[in-house]
């Protein structure tokens, strides 16, 4: 395993059954001795970014979801985008994929250096030792992401996608219902 996971997925094995990741995709944001931060990538919310923050509707749309990326600081607001012009982001995950700074002078600026971005409610997060202990009990299954899938337009189909992708027994995996007793 590499020492650090950022910018990998991080897939929900059948495992894990804390509701918060239950069949969860989770970009990894930050992973070092500290512990790791990530996004949960396949939760779209009811509320479009319109109507729970209108203030984002420049960046993300205002008919797009909010997508909840985890159940830490759920109240506060993430935006991860796929730059042009990456000098603007706040900080970096991947060379051209980034979040946006929470406060924006030239909204037109930003919004011209940006190709694509969505808004989240909260983040995930893991204290130092605990993502290890639980990728030691098999809980996440560790992918390389594909570009297309961080900003997926089926954000519901993703965790099925990504291990079909994977092959063998996880396109096996994918299959598997919610509730294996109804089966």
């Amino acid at each position: 395993m590499p020492s650090s996971l950022r910018g990998k997925l991080l897939v929900a094995g059948p495992i894990l059954k804390d509701p918060n990741f239950e069949r969860a995709v989770v970009l990894i944001t930050e992973h070092n001795d500290e512990g790791a931060r990530g996004l949960v990538l396949n939760r779209a919310s009811t509320p479009s970014v319109g109507e729970a923050v209108p203030e984002l509707d420049w960046i993300a749309g205002a008919g797009e979801p909010v997508f909840v990326g985890g159940p830490v600081v759920p109240d506060g607001v993430i935006v991860l985008a796929e730059w042009d012009d990456p000098e603007l982001a706040v900080v970096l995950v991947e060379p051209d994929l980034g979040f946006v700074p929470g406060d924006v002078d030239d909204t037109v600026a930003v919004a011209a250096a940006v190709r694509r971005a969505r808004v989240y409610a909260g983040h995930a997060g893991w204290g130092p030792g605990q993502l290890e202990a639980e990728l030691e009990e098999e809980a996440w299954i560790v992918e390389a992401p594909l570009r297309e899938e961080l900003f997926s337009s089926e954000p519901e189909g993703l965790w099925a996608a990504v291990l079909r992708r994977k092959g063998r027994e996880f396109a096996l995996l994918s299959t598997m219902p919610p509730d294996p007793s109804l089966n």
